[in-house]
């Protein structure tokens, strides 16, 4: 590969605008998918993406197009920004047209409730002869594209992808640290979304400093004790993809996880809610299927369990905050286990 990269980003959502703006702005071929014709059209027309970050003007290297397959198949770098139920399939889409040892790299923070497979492994599952990673961390687009400071993650077992992902993606104001545990930075940026569930709704009863920190701190402990069951790094949640992100998104109702609990916290049903965000809310489908593998590997997860009686089993609100400061008093840090 030479200095110059031809990369398309398939997903045409805030975070994958903001990404492929970001390629552009640095001198690489930088294409953005979208599935809808009329608004690749309009933003290749208009230089903005005007339904997920209006106001904010694309760089003319930037291409929006809806051609798939010619995208890919000239691309040295495929980027996944789709939400977690459409991963699937448009791996498949891109599968049959990706070159061989083609950098496949997945921003979507979710997991697939058939397996309980994050993205890159769907990706693993899906694609043959490319190298994969994962791109994660306390990143919210609106925030990347006004060029506020940013730090993020790329994951990956390959050290060649690391060193590609940190030369094309960064800019000035976008700094990319490495990680080599993929799957513990994937699972903290879909882990983090349940939580800021619980800090939004904690912060819609008007709760204090003491008990977001409270909040904050054992829903790491929470993170790092599945992650760990699970095979992950728990140190990997004291870095940018897992404590990082989870500050961000359980403290600014820029999340939209957060706005879901804020939303149930002032007594509107779930469904009432997600209607209002209109968008995607990952950490409402992530909640069910932690809270089921974790009953499974009998994991101690109070919050998740609070959080899902509330939303699912329709529990009363105060009773289950009630019941989770009288429960059993465990130790606040595991020494031997990390987190």
């Amino acid at each position: 590969m030479s200095s110059k990269y031809t990369v398309t980003v398939l997903g045409g959502g805030s975070f994958g605008t903001a990404v492929a703006n970001i390629i552009a702005t640095n001198g690489h071929v930088s294409r953005l998918w979208m599935r809808d014709a009329a608004r690749a059209e309009r933003c290749q027309a208009s230089r903005e993406n005007t339904e997920y970050l209006p106001g904010y003007p694309l760089h003319d290297n930037l291409v929006a197009t809806t051609d798939l397959i010619g995208s890919v198949s000239t691309s040295d770098i495929v980027v996944i920004s789709v939400p977690s139920q459409s991963f699937r399939e448009v791996a498949k889409l891109a599968a049959p047209h990706l070159r061989k040892d083609t950098i496949v790299i997945s921003t979507t923070k979710g997991i697939d409730a058939d397996g309980f497979f994050l993205m890159s492994q769907i990706l693993e599952q899906e694609l043959t002869d490319v190298r994969i990673g994962v791109l994660s961390g306390p990143n919210f687009a609106k925030e990347i594209v006004q060029n506020q400071y940013t730090g993020s993650v790329v994951a990956s077992e390959h050290d060649e992808v690391l060193k590609c992902v940190q030369q094309v993606f960064s800019s000035n104001t976008f700094r990319i640290y490495s990680n080599p545990d993929r799957y513990g930075v994937e699972l903290g940026g879909a882990l983090k979304n349940i939580y800021a569930m619980v800090t939004g709704m904690a912060a819609a009863l008007g709760c204090g400093h003491n008990t977001m920190a409270m909040l904050l701190t054992r829903s790491l402990a929470e993170m790092g004790r599945f992650a760990r069951e699970l095979g992950a790094d728990s140190m990997t949640f004291l870095g940018l993809a897992g404590m990082g992100d989870l500050v961000l998104t359980c403290t600014s109702d820029l999340s939209r996880n957060y706005r879901v609990g804020f939303a149930v916290g002032r007594g509107k049903s779930l469904e009432q809610a997600v209607q209002e965000i209109g968008q995607v809310a990952e950490g409402v489908n992530t909640l069910r299927i932690v809270k089921k593998k974790a009953e499974e590997l009998n994991v101690y997860m109070p919050l998740v369990d609070g959080l899902h009686a509330v939303l699912f089993d329709k529990q009363d609100l105060q009773q289950v905050i009630q019941g989770l400061m009288t429960g059993e008093m465990s130790s606040d840090v595991d020494l031997q286990g990390g987190l």
